[in-house]
């Protein structure tokens, strides 16, 4: 054991001072041929702070269960309103630990709206319209642990609140072991005449089981790692598990039910300081969290037997149809079609803040190619190995997989380490990354397009006699996001729209049904203040009575979309 302490301190000191190698200076304009680490992040963000004061706030809105700092950063113009009096979109990433590209979409669309105001008319427009509020990293202890620690490419996804697995009364003993101290938790594999797996003829690298009768060369030993608890078991109590998206408040399912749920809704330390700064933020509309893998853009319900209503499902089409052809290759879906989720984040900015939410999943494998274009067909997953392995010692300069080697094992004795490490299978290597990040962010800009858009006008003034003058009045909402979701007003979620005349008396007021036959509904009760919300791409009239001479004002508020008023002398 002393040799495998020794092996492990060195294995450290590798990873220590490649860590501070590739440490460089971050300045404006971003770089995104490159992934940036936990502390990377949070210096990414002050320069961008730093260089854009005037454009951006940057606070800590909480901590993590290891006390590392959760950052988001706000981008408004203040020259063209405050923060909260504009339509909100949020942006966040990295909700599970492994998935880090989705930090660096984060990251690419602050770096793009900052570094291309004012000189793209079309990101000016979209900075000056709306107030953008990025968590690029939501998960911070999962992403310092994944490029700190070794890992697998789908391990360290949850938070790191202790969890017994084995249940022996012992939390987090029995985690994968660096071996080779390489930053990479690999595969274990021992020659074996009676193992079950042998090496694929084509390559020998891909191990292949053995058919009834063959002789076998290989068993198959698990990922890297030693029996820290002396249970006769490997790997079998990792870092604590928590899934922090499956621990948001709507529809939330204990354990027996969604694995990962924690013991109650917002027990993540993280997780209830994001719902808090959504909650000071009454004014997002809209909002994306990017995930890891599969290329989806994915929308409410994550269950089946929840329906939203059509005019919801319609504005989500305007996004997600459009989507799907900024990033070729996605689909665009309810996230039920996947698998049904229970206390997940989409579902909560939906049915708690009143805001559409879309979960971006991000890179295809399939992507990683190495054939001509008229090959094609269905592909077994040894043929699909293959070509990956081509990929990766063609494309990726052998930089994706860690070639077999010999190793000797503290229980096992001679076996041999290698495979697919960490930062390959979920994540695109660095050189497919621009793109990535760009066409995602890109998906984020088109929905800054679309947020609200309202204006109003009086467009019809008539004396009727006894003091009375019959003044209609007409809203219109330019875009295709609704100013209040079908959802948030079925729900009565909060205090609905309103269109209020001040200025004289109303006598009668009410929505115009038809200005040429001159049909009203009326309403019974106070006809100066009229509640309703204007879906996308709308318009709709009212018509009002007024009572006296002088100047008339009407203004219509919204919670989610800019104020605006105009006004008439009588």
């Amino acid at each position: 054991m002393l040799r495998y302490t020794l092996l492990i301190l060195l294995a450290t000191l590798v990873i220590t001072a490649s860590a501070v190698e590739k440490k460089g200076k971050i300045e404006v304009p971003l770089r995104f041929d490159r992934y940036y680490n936990y502390d990377d992040v949070v210096e990414a963000l002050k320069v961008l702070h730093n260089a854009f004061p005037k454009l951006t706030t940057l606070e800590e809105i909480g901590k993590s269960e290891e006390g590392r700092g959760i950052f988001a950063l706000t981008i408004n113009n203040p020259e063209t309103g405050d923060a909260l009096s504009k339509p909100g979109v949020y942006v966040d990433g990295n909700i599970h630990g492994n998935e880090i590209q989705a930090g660096e979409v984060c990251l690419y669309y602050a770096n793009m709206l900052l570094t291309k105001y004012g000189e793209n008319e079309k990101i000016t427009k979209a900075v000056d319209k709306n107030a953008h509020y990025i968590v690029p990293v939501v998960n911070v202890d999962g992403r310092y642990h994944f490029f700190a620690d070794g890992n697998t490419p789908h391990s360290n996804r949850g938070l790191r609140v202790p969890k017994d697995d084995d249940h022996d009364g012992l939390f987090d003993e029995d985690p994968y072991d660096d071996l080779d101290g390489d930053g990479s938790i690999c595969q274990m594999r021992i020659k074996d005449p009676n193992g079950m797996y042998k090496s694929d003829p084509e390559d020998k690298r891909i191990m292949v089981r053995v058919k009834p009768g063959e002789k076998g060369e290989y068993t198959l030993l698990g990922s890297e790692g030693i029996d820290n608890d002396g249970d006769g078991r490997m790997n079998e109590d990792g870092e604590g598990y928590l899934d922090p998206n499956r621990n948001w408040g709507y529809n939330w399912m204990p354990n027996y039910i969604q694995r990962g749920a924690g013991n109650f809704p917002l027990s993540g330390t993280g997780i209830k300081a994001v719902n808090t700064f959504l909650t000071k933020h009454p004014n997002i509309i809209i909002g994306f969290a990017f995930h890891n893998a599969g290329g989806m853009w994915l929308r409410v319900p994550s269950e089946k037997s929840i329906e939203i209503p059509s005019s919801d499902v319609a504005a989500y089409d305007i996004i997600g149809n459009n989507a799907i052809k900024i990033t070729p290759g996605y689909v665009y879906m309810p996230s039920y079609d996947l698998y049904p989720t229970y206390g997940d984040s989409d579902s909560h900015m939906f049915f708690i803040h009143g805001a559409y939410s879309f979960v971006g999943e991000l890179f295809m494998s399939s992507q990683e190619t190495y054939k001509s274009g008229k090959e094609s067909g269905k592909e077994s997953r040894t043929e699909r190995n293959r070509e990956r392995l081509k990929f990766n010692d063609k494309v990726a300069q052998g930089e994706l997989y860690k070639e077999w080697k010999p190793f000797n094992h503290p229980v096992y004795g001679e076996i041999e380490i290698g495979g697919w490490i960490k930062m390959s299978s979920r994540i695109p290597h660095t050189f497919m990354l621009p793109e990535l990040v760009h066409r995602n962010a890109s998906v984020v800009l088109l929905a800054d397009e679309q947020t609200p858009d309202l204006s109003i006008e009086v467009f019809d003034v008539k004396n009727i006699g006894k003091n009375l003058s019959q003044v209609r009045v007409r809203i219109k909402n330019n875009k295709g996001i609704s100013s209040m979701t079908a959802q948030a007003f079925k729900d009565k979620l909060y205090s609905k729209d309103a269109l209020k005349v001040t200025g004289a008396k109303v006598i009668a007021g009410g929505k115009l049904t038809d200005f040429r036959l001159n049909k009203v509904n009326y309403k019974e009760n106070k006809p100066e203040i009229q509640f309703f919300a204007m879906p996308g791409n709308s318009k709709v009239e009212y018509q009002f009575l007024i009572e006296g001479k002088g100047e008339v004002k009407f203004e219509y508020n919204s919670r989610k979309a800019k104020n605006v008023s105009t006004s008439v002398k009588l």
